[in-house]
């Protein structure tokens, strides 16, 4: 008996496939690349390799792309990715208190009293303190992403960055480069000022306790984790899962769905990530609302639709 989780972000799309004692048995972080459903389709066929349709007793699914997610699989439960990210922190080690949560394009901040949510907080406005910053400035400095830790470690003399803005920090870490300054001691200060820009924006006014949780794609960085670390003052617990959290909290939620309700799984099956499943969207002009509606087809028939208020074209009598 296998549960599968599914997490659809603007940066990366993250399968789960976990046991009935909520063991990990198969993972992938596949980028999203602009094409969510293809992303899901890719994961699908790399899954049905190894699985059959009859090994899934449940499919949850999560993150910004959750309902497509859910109408292409057919899931069982979908939820938002607070949630799964705090559930998934409480099923590890029910001692987390505070989850550090950096992605591609957002980051959160997510704070539990005996695995229950207290509070949380997000910041989608700036992407200074995002993994998207950190892959821009790889770019530009002419590294791969995953090489920015071990660069940051070796810094004697970390510089100030100005990390409040992606575009100002970018600027300063030109000038910094034109001051003659170290590639180390840039990366170190672009690492520092990423921590900085978190703590004063996302976790704002928010009480840190132990034990701290580090998520999200941007916990595989080191010289991130050494920055969170110093900040903090405290050590910084990374699960070894920690990029496919949101997957593996949607995937212990839909478990304790389908044990406590003894429900039959909706999954539509592996083979669905050889389907062409295609989008086409349109303004509705029957009302003062003029919903920009899209709906998603597969094999000529309509197997979703979004944006419609009135629900009017939530069935397959919609329009060609």
């Amino acid at each position: 008996m296998y549960y599968l989780g599914i997490d659809v972000g603007s940066v990366s799309t993250d399968f789960v496939v976990m046991d009935k004692d909520k063991k990990i048995i198969e993972q992938h972080y596949l980028k999203t690349k602009g094409n969510p459903i293809g992303a899901v389709k890719e994961g699908l066929r790399l899954l049905g390799k190894n699985f059959k349709n009859s090994d899934i007793k449940g499919v949850g699914t999560t993150g910004s792309g959750r309902s497509l997610a859910s109408v292409v699989t057919g899931a069982d439960l979908t939820k938002n990715e607070i949630t799964t990210h705090g559930v998934a922190a409480a099923t590890l080690d029910p001692e987390i208190r505070t989850i550090v949560e950096i992605g591609g394009q957002d980051s959160k901040i997510i704070l539990l009293n005996h695995g229950v949510i207290t509070d949380f907080a997000m910041n989608t406005v700036c992407a200074a303190g995002t993994g998207s910053f950190l892959d821009r400035q790889a770019e530009r400095l002419g590294l791969k992403v995953d090489e920015l830790g071990a660069y940051a470690l070796r810094a004697d003399n970390p510089v100030r960055i100005a990390g409040r803005c992606a575009v100002f920090a970018e600027s300063d870490i030109i000038h910094k480069q034109q001051l003659g300054c170290t590639m180390e001691d840039i990366i170190a200060g672009m690492s520092k000022a990423l921590v900085r820009n978190y703590l004063s924006n996302v976790a704002k006014g928010k009480e840190m306790n132990q034990k701290v949780c580090f998520q999200g794609g941007v916990a595989a960085n080191e010289g991130i984790r050494a920055a969170l670390s110093e900040a903090l003052k405290c050590d910084i617990f990374v699960p070894e899962y920690h990029k496919v959290m949101g997957a593996y909290g949607s995937a212990v939620m839909v478990q304790e769905l389908v044990e406590e309700e003894n429900k039959i799984t909706r999954f539509k099956g592996f083979e669905v990530g050889d389907e062409e499943i295609t989008s086409e969207s349109f303004e509705c002009s029957d009302c003062s609302n003029h919903c920009e509606v899209v709906i998603l087809r597969s094999q000529n028939r309509q197997i979703g639709c979004f944006s419609d208020r009135c629900g009017k074209y939530q069935n397959d009598s919609a329009p060609a």
